[in-house]
């Protein structure tokens, strides 16, 4: 667990990365994100919110290694804190997925507050992180739908592939819906282009049809279609600890910098934002 000796008295910058759609890079931008933060020296905290568990495992924490975790914070009401596992990335710390979190959608339809279970949760951990980043499903349920009303900024990761920004609008109208009616705080702060592939015309189109319709929302950084991004998650690593001079490292450092820059995030700790 992270120490609070910081002399910070904010509360942390809490980012959802959503998509309804599997397969997009999102687990893998969560992962590689949060270590390019944590790697600038900010205090970040992943929030394991799927039931697969891949942001876990990608930070080499596999099922037989995870304590309690989400599914114990949301359904017995676990403090935050309690849960949190160190990763082995410095300034990165992980609440993981339990293995029950895969039911906790049903088990959530009857619960007191269903909507606020993780934002209730996150609020006892204070000022001890700058950066919270919730790896969401690839659904709109309830467990989305709590990271949505816990967060201040959602950021999307869209893969450059043909029918990529299909069902984009379901979840532009869905986090319109939560800021109307739950959390008025949401904002869709980003759009990540993820397997970009500067040979193929057509994730130039996509990228192209990206920043026409979402304009200025679309980030610059283009994360590659990379084989070192793949081996990482194999091996339970961020890919800068990796391979830290491959195109997807220095692409995920190069994202960093521009979130942090876009939401006033750098230089956090020393109370420059």
């Amino acid at each position: 667990m992270n120490d609070t000796g910081s002399g910070t008295t904010s509360s942390p910058r809490i980012i959802a990365l959503a998509n309804q759609k599997g397969g997009v890079g999102k687990t893998t931008t969560a992962i590689n994100l949060a270590a390019a933060l944590a790697a600038s020296g900010l205090k970040v905290l992943l929030v394991d919110l799927d039931p697969q568990g891949n942001a876990s495992t990608g930070l080499g924490v596999g099922y037989d290694a995870r304590r309690s975790g989400t599914y114990a914070m949301l359904e017995d009401g676990d403090r935050a804190a309690s849960v949190v596992q160190d990763s082995s990335v410095p300034n990165l710390s992980l609440i993981a997925a339990d293995t029950e979190l895969a039911g906790a959608e049903l088990e959530l339809v009857m619960a007191e507050r269903r909507e606020y279970r993780l934002r209730e949760a996150l609020e006892q951990i204070g000022a001890v992180y700058d950066v919270v980043l919730i790896d969401c499903p690839p659904s709109l349920g309830l467990l989305t739908l709590n990271a949505l009303v816990a967060a201040q900024s959602v950021i999307v990761p869209l893969q450059c592939e043909f029918f990529a920004l299909e069902g984009i609008s379901q979840l532009v109208r869905t986090v319109n819906s939560v800021r109307q009616s739950l959390n008025p705080a949401l904002k869709l702060d980003g759009i990540v282009l993820t397997m970009y592939d500067r040979r193929n015309n057509l994730s130039e189109l996509v990228a192209d049809d990206a920043r026409s319709f979402f304009g200025d929302k679309v980030l610059e950084t283009l994360i590659p279609r990379n084989i070192r991004i793949s081996e990482a998650q194999s091996h339970g690593q961020p890919v800068m600890n990796y391979d830290q001079r491959s195109s997807g490292s220095q692409a995920y450092q190069a994202l960093a910098v521009e979130v942090s820059d876009r939401l006033a995030l750098r230089g956090a700790r020393k109370g420059k934002a």
